[in-house]
Formats: C-alpha cells, sequence, structure tokens
C-alpha cells in the first residue's frame, strides 16, 4: 500500500515554477517557436518553417517570445500546475482510493485548468502574436517592441483583447495535463509490473524518463486545439473574407477545416510531441525527484546562539 500524503506541500509551488523555468529556456521556447510557426502558416513544411524562424536572427530566432513573456509565464504557470495537480492526487488517491492513473489524469486535468485561467492566457496570447507577428518585418515594416504591442492591444481591445484564446488555452492545458499525466502515471504501473515492483516503491531515473515520454508523446492527440489556440490568438492578418470576424473555438476549428483539412488541424504535431515529451519529463520526472529530495531532507535546527 502507498504511503499516505498528508496536508499541503508550498514548496510545490517553488519546484514547479524553477522546473517550467528550466523547461522553457532549454528546449521549451524553440520548440514551442517551431510548432507555433507551423500551426500559423498552415501550408508551411517543417524545413521551411524551420529556415523562416532561422531568417528571423538565427538561433536567437528560436527564442522569440522568451523573454518577457515565456519567463513570466513558466514562473507562474508551473507552480500553479504542479501545486494543484499535487493537491487534487493526493485528495483522489487517499480520499477515494484512485489508482495513480486516474489520480494523474483528474490532477492533471485540475492543475490545466488553473493555470490557465490563473496565469497563462495573457501571456500565451502575447507569445503567439511575437512569433506571428514577424510577416511585418518581412513586409519591410519595423515591428513595434512588445510592450508597446501590449498596450496597443490593451487600448484597442480592454482585458479580453490581451487574454484572447483563454478558453481555448484552457481547453488545451485541461487535455494536455490531463493526458500527459494519466498516460505518465499508467506507463508508470506498466514498467512497475514489468519490474515486479509494488505500488509506492521508487523506480530508476531511466524508468520514470522513458514514462514521462510516453505521457508526452501521446497526450499531443489534441494538437487540433493547439493549432485553433494559435489561430485564434494569431497576429497575421488574413485576406480570406470567409475569415470569422470573431473567433470562437467552434468556429475557428471549422474554419481551419474548411480551408486546410484534417492534416491542417494537425500543422506542427511533429515537434509538438518533442515539446510535449520535454515538458513531462521536467514537470513530472524531474519535478518527483525535486518534491521527494525537497520533503526527505532534514529541517536544519537553529542554536539559540546563532538567533
Amino acid at each position: 500500500m502507498a504511503p499516505v500524503e498528508k496536508g499541503f506541500s508550498w514548496s510545490n509551488i517553488a519546484v514547479g515554477a524553477t522546473m517550467n523555468m528550466f523547461e522553457v529556456t532549454t528546449l521549451g521556447q524553440p520548440l514551442e517557436v517551431l510548432k507555433t510557426q507551423m500551426a500559423a502558416n498552415r501550408k508551411q513544411t517543417m524545413p521551411q518553417a524551420f529556415r523562416t524562424v532561422v531568417s528571423r536572427g538565427g538561433v536567437a530566432g528560436f527564442y522569440q517570445g522568451l523573454i518577457p513573456w515565456a519567463w513570466i509565464e513558466a514562473s507562474t504557470k508551473g507552480g500553479v500546475l504542479l501545486f494543484a495537480s499535487s493537491e487534487i492526487e493526493t485528495v483522489v488517491k487517499n480520499g477515494f482510493n484512485a489508482s495513480p492513473a486516474v489520480a494523474g489524469l483528474l490532477g492533471g486535468m485540475g492543475g490545466g485548468i488553473a493555470q490557465a485561467y490563473a496565469t497563462m492566457g495573457i501571456c500565451t496570447s502575447m507569445k503567439t502574436v511575437e512569433i506571428t507577428r514577424h510577416k511585418q518585418a518581412e513586409a519591410g515594416i519595423k515591428p513595434a517592441s512588445t510592450f508597446k504591442v501590449f498596450a496597443d492591444i490593451y487600448r484597442r481591445e480592454g482585458i479580453a483583447g490581451i487574454n484572447k484564446g483563454v478558453n481555448a488555452v484552457a481547453l488545451r492545458q485541461m487535455t494536455n495535463w490531463g493526458s500527459r499525466m494519466g498516460f505518465a502515471r499508467l506507463a508508470e504501473t506498466a514498467i512497475r509490473d514489468l519490474r515486479g515492483k509494488r505500488e509506492g516503491e521508487k523506480l530508476g531515473a531511466l524508468d520514470k524518463i522513458m514514462a514521462s515520454s510516453i505521457g508526452g508523446a501521446l497526450a499531443t492527440w489534441n494538437q487540433p486545439i493547439e493549432v485553433v489556440r494559435v489561430e485564434m490568438q494569431s497576429a497575421i492578418k488574413s485576406n480570406d473574407p470567409t475569415q470569422p470576424a470573431k473567433k470562437t473555438v467552434l468556429n475557428t476549428l471549422k474554419y481551419i477545416y474548411r480551408t486546410n483539412g484534417i492534416k491542417g488541424l494537425y500543422r506542427g504535431v511533429t515537434p509538438r510531441i518533442g515539446l510535449g515529451i520535454w515538458q513531462t519529463v521536467c514537470m513530472v520526472s524531474f519535478a518527483d525527484y525535486v518534491k521527494a529530495f525537497i520533503k526527505d531532507a532534514p529541517i536544519p535546527v537553529t542554536s539559540p546562539t546563532n538567533l
């Protein structure tokens, strides 16, 4: 029987923020940029998208939107995700005796929804604007600074404008992390069975990474939601009169399917598989080790003479 976890773990907020900052600053943002480029320009192949990103400044092109929006987003959403998902997992496992896979699924769904509405809407929208607005540069127009773009959108459309597509973000995050954590925990259980280990016994690092990789890859089934989200937040202006004037999740989905077919809804899925694997390895496998280290670390005793 697995040990019962008790109480709130506020350290999960710091662990989540730290791990998400590490994830986005390493491989996360380059894969995010490539995925968004393909989702916004659905006729581009991956080599074409890669060349387009490189043309914006070489390696630096793959880090568009990292500062400040991706860092702001990462430093907040990671903490929200790990705090909410961990607390939900604990309640579901201890209160309802649910399996690790079910607890992971529900924890991931709850954590994904929480991070979308609490922190991600504005940052995700502005990151997408940063990546897609470089069409202006290709047309010979010098792009405005990121904060001027933010101020212009806020002045024209208010909070709804800078939070554009938040419902699609929430739907994506709910299905993202519910699938990632659910599949990852399911894979961990399967690996334990193969290794002859009981529930609660620690897995080796390679086994944890393998389980997280499986969870991250399988979670990309929801790529159509991601393509819809990018289209809703994109700064690219279309001359297509059939494009919805006021975009919702449903009418944007119909528009993409009508103009680009089923392939259009899965554009950018290959870099997103890599992104999903890396995010899940960081936020599930690596984060589990960091949380375990903090939990097992001895509490320092302060001597009265040092007070």
